[in-house]
């Protein structure tokens, strides 16, 4: 019987230590539900450990085929070009080793589920649905296509929960920002708000959402404001990377292309067309148990 691949899980990094170790105990996790599999996981930046320790630990292991699911719930610069990149300069350092990708989360319903039991647990039990506006808070790109990866999320949760209207902001580098998005909300006569942040696990940025909440409800004494936990680590979590493990060692992978900055002129972003991709440089990746070093990429790896 043929083994199957390893498992490699890629997360973004934080600067948090407690949303780092959530990932690293959701890693851990994943290796007791599939103990059949070797399972490892690291990040491209910021936290320990960074992913070219978790591909030396596979090998170390005996590994010589993986497939790597990125954690992240949309596609956006980092799982389209830093993590396959990082995987390219890995499968220089381990000649023989050979990996295929999985793509990002995404809006899976199984999540939506879960961001409805987040809902269920912010709101008052008194309260109705009909007047009800959520605020879907994610993490904020400079791509445009994460960013609206971000939106369609909104739009499946609104459809059919009976909520007044999902509205979407970011905590980062887009807009509406959290109080941008808050006051949109107000302008189309919500008065009972809760603001749900689209993140997997603890960390600054989430927390960021919550302290930008609180002081605008502080300043808006007329709305009602809760704010809502993060996705956390759930059965339905687990679940849909190990679909997409699945995917990956079956190579249904079904990336979209259509609005991809690497590989179609989207106005404002026509420079980074046919773009060269480099893995992140992690701090505690010092290469010093491999040979070889990281080089550019071109982006035809992204999808």
């Amino acid at each position: 019987m043929t083994t199957p691949p390893a498992l490699l899980i890629a997360g973004h990094g934080t600067r948090d230590d407690a949303g780092a170790e959530a990932f690293r105990a959701f890693v851990r996790e994943l290796g007791r539900r599939r103990p059949d599999l070797p399972v490892a996981g690291g990040f491209i930046e910021l936290s320990p450990p960074p992913l070219g320790e978790a591909v030396a630990e596979l090998v170390e292991r005996g590994v010589r085929r993986f497939a790597a699911v990125p954690l992240m719930l949309v596609s956006a610069g980092h799982a389209k070009g830093d993590i396959p990149a990082a995987l390219a300069r890995e499968k220089e350092r381990h000649p023989g080793v050979s990996y295929t990708y999985g793509r990002p989360l995404g809006p899976h319903p199984g999540l939506l589920r879960v961001l409805e039991r987040r809902l269920a647990e912010a709101v008052d039990p008194s309260w109705d649905p009909t007047e009800v506006t959520v605020l879907l808070v994610g993490r904020g790109s400079t791509d445009p296509d994460a960013n609206a990866e971000v939106f369609k999320a909104a739009r499946l949760l609104w459809e059919g929960r009976g909520y007044a209207g999902v509205e979407t902001a970011f905590v980062s580098l887009a807009k509406p920002d959290v109080p941008g998005g808050l006051d949109r909300c107000a302008r189309l006569g919500a008065r009972r708000i809760v603001v749900l942040p689209y993140f997997l696990f603890t960390g600054i940025l989430p927390d960021r959402v919550r302290t930008q909440t609180e002081e605008w409800a502080a300043a808006h004494p007329e709305a009602e404001v809760r704010s809502a936990d993060v996705i956390g680590p759930e059965p339905e979590l687990l679940d849909l990377v190990l679909e997409r493990y699945e995917e990956a060692v079956k190579g249904d992978v079904r990336m979209n292309c259509d609005s991809c900055v690497y590989r179609i002129a989207l106005p404002g972003f026509e420079d980074k067309v046919g773009l060269p991709q480099q893995p992140h440089f992690h701090p505690d990746d010092d290469g010093h148990h491999h040979h070889g070093h990281g080089h550019s990429h071109s982006p035809s790896h992204a999808h």
